[in-house]
């Protein structure tokens, strides 16, 4: 018996049901975009490995999938290599490109390669697939879409505050309610330096960024382990705790960070950010998160995330500034900032919740019934004209017994069937059957379009 097929654990197939209300949230997500002027572009699925290698820190590293070389991959190997196993020498002979982690990175790749023929600033929208050798669990996926924005070569805070409203609009068309939460990566700096640590700024960040998940206590354990001293977990814990107002929050870290200049201007940068989206208006909670760090080494100044409230799932949407990024592939001094859209757990949550309006089914809005070679001509020359008049039509390919065309229809939940005998095509009218009440009425055709028009 042959042995039944399937998929790599960490991925999946979508139907054509689950396709039309992915689509949903990608076609709301890029309204949006545009809505603020970001223009659509696209990268390849793999990129080099020099390209991606080391721009995620030392843990996002080892999450990329490398591809090895066309035909003999094994020709640069060192054979003591292969007998050490030594997989860090072996992987840089045997693979030269990986699939893409995020869409920042290659995003920072093509501004650079593309430099002269770019107006800057340069927004940029990009919705495709990332690729991630991570542990598959509840919302967690090794294949996964991003819907990303963002803006380079502007150093303005406005940048930020229109991220931060595209973010509000999103979710709520979507109407998921969610909680922005916002920090700045200097404030991080600042507390870093503030209590005598301000070398170990990597490990603790990267330590604090999972209190959410492990706790205060344990994020304490991770830092003891790492070295840093019980004075300087001490002092880092009331600002790990703080709680309050945003203006209750900036005003304590005024204070606490005032002998940090790096610090100081954080507080600065994030109080505009927050005053600007609340000058704005929002319907989403936005909240200040000293503890958010999301652990990405390329983060400089403001830090976005954001949760749902309604369903337990990671984050959903992040992002943040990102000053350096260029640098590496030589380009310097370039200011970036953007977020991205986790789509597929965006789906999961729209899932859960079953938010997707009635009208997003894939289902064509009308199906013809095949009574035969004359009136399926008819039909078909129908359908052409609702399809021009931009209402989805389908005709049924086989002269088959009612009861079966019936069935198709109501198991791809088709709202109408259109029914053109020969009488009704002597008459010039169409019967049209209501498939969720069963009524049924004759129109002529312009009438059938104004009908089904309507109600799209």
């Amino acid at each position: 018996m042959a042995q039944k097929p399937s998929i790599p654990k960490g991925t999946r197939d979508f139907s054509p049901v689950e396709m039309a209300r992915r689509n949903y949230i990608f076609d709301t997500i890029k309204r949006v975009f545009r809505l603020y002027g970001f223009q659509q572009i696209e990268t390849p699925a793999m990129e080099n490995l020099s390209t991606l290698m080391g721009k995620y820190g030392e843990e996002g590293d080892k999450l990329l999938f490398k591809i090895l070389n066309s035909g003999d991959f094994l020709k640069s190997a060192d054979s003591g290599d292969l007998e050490e196993r030594n997989l860090v020498k072996l992987t840089n002979k045997m693979c030269e490109k990986g699939l893409r982690y995020d869409l920042t990175v290659p995003f920072a790749r093509f501004v650079v390669q593309y430099r002269g023929q770019l107006q800057m600033p340069f927004k940029r929208y990009q919705i495709q697939p990332v690729w991630r050798a991570d542990r598959p669990q509840k919302g967690r996926y090794r294949e996964f879409y991003q819907c990303d924005a963002d803006v380079v070569g502007s150093d303005s805070l406005w940048n930020e505050i229109e991220l931060l409203s595209m973010i509000d609009m999103v979710f709520s068309e979507l109407k998921v309610r969610v909680a922005i939460k916002v920090n700045n990566r200097k404030i991080l700096s600042g507390i870093a330096e503030i209590i005598g640590a301000a070398d170990r700024i990597v490990d603790i960040t990267v330590a604090i960024d999972k209190i959410d998940k492990i706790g205060i206590e344990s994020v304490n354990e991770e830092l003891r382990s790492k070295g840093i001293s019980e004075d300087a977990i001490e002092r880092l814990r009331p600002l790990l705790e703080m709680s309050g107002s945003n203006e209750e929050k900036l005003n304590t870290l005024s204070t606490l960070l005032a002998a940090s200049e790096v610090g100081t201007e954080g507080v600065r940068e994030l109080r505009e950010v927050i005053e600007g989206i609340d000058g704005l208006g929002h319907k989403c909670v936005v909240d200040i998160d000293v503890s958010l760090a999301r652990g990405l080494n390329y983060y400089t100044g403001t830090i976005i995330e954001v949760k749902a409230l309604d369903v337990e799932i990671g984050s959903i949407t992040g992002g943040g500034r990102y000053d350096n990024l260029t640098g590496v592939f030589g380009m310097p001094g370039l200011s970036g900032v953007g977020i991205s859209f986790g789509a597929d757990r965006i789906y999961d949550v729209l899932n859960q919740l079953d938010l997707y309006p009635e009208s997003v089914s894939g289902a064509v809005k009308v199906l013809f019934v095949n009574f035969g070679e004359k009136e399926s001509k008819a039909a078909a020359a129908l359908a052409k004209n609702l399809r021009m008049a931009g209402i989805s039509a389908e005709l049924y390919p086989d002269n088959a017994k009612m009861k079966k065309q019936m069935g198709y229809a109501d198991a791809l939940k088709i709202p109408y069937v259109a029914l053109m005998g020969e009488s009704e095509i002597e008459e010039g009218l169409v019967n049209l059957k209501d498939m969720v009440s069963g009524t049924q009425e004759k129109l002529t055709p312009s009438e059938l379009i104004d009908k089904l028009k309507f109600e799209i």
